[in-house]
């Protein structure tokens, strides 16, 4: 079951939940941190099983006519059972319905860790597109990947 989160604290609560669940993408705690105060003031979709929180994302304004997932998590239980894709298509409906034609994501370019590279396939698997790699936004050892999907 996938639902809109509106509380800043349950918005915490569930990126908390899973992202410390995920050390293997989100193994810096400066980082992991950093996501989970700033989904507080995000757009939250998350999906539910059996009655706890599987996975989540989170929407940010990245221009007029562009929302960013800015994070994106799902307990590798989880993983590989259609949630994740679930979770992007929500995320692609409710950035169109509120008048955005792109949805983008950033993640580590292919090729640099195996984790991203799954990650990677996900994205290109939901539809998303390769748009630039940013070489030195994260530094030379995690090139930053930027994806985008149109709305319209």
């Amino acid at each position: 079951m996938l639902v809109n989160v509106n509380t800043a604290e349950e918005k915490r609560k569930i990126s908390r939940m899973i992202l410390e669940d995920l050390t293997e993408w989100f193994g810096i705690p400066e980082s992991r941190e950093q996501y989970i105060a700033e989904s507080a003031d995000m757009t939250m979709i998350a999906a539910f099983e059996d009655g706890r929180a599987a996975g989540f994302l989170c929407l940010k304004v990245t221009g007029k006519d562009t929302m960013e997932i800015a994070v994106m998590g799902l307990r590798k239980e989880y993983h590989h059972r259609g949630i994740g894709t679930a979770l992007v298509r929500e995320a692609a409906k409710t950035a169109h319905s509120l008048g955005y034609s792109f949805l983008q994501v950033k993640t580590v370019q292919e090729g640099k860790y195996p984790e991203y590279d799954l990650t990677n396939r996900f994205y290109q698997h939901c539809g998303f597109k390769e748009f630039e790699v940013m070489p030195e936004l994260w530094g030379t050892d995690n090139p930053c990947q930027i994806y985008v999907m149109s709305l319209i």
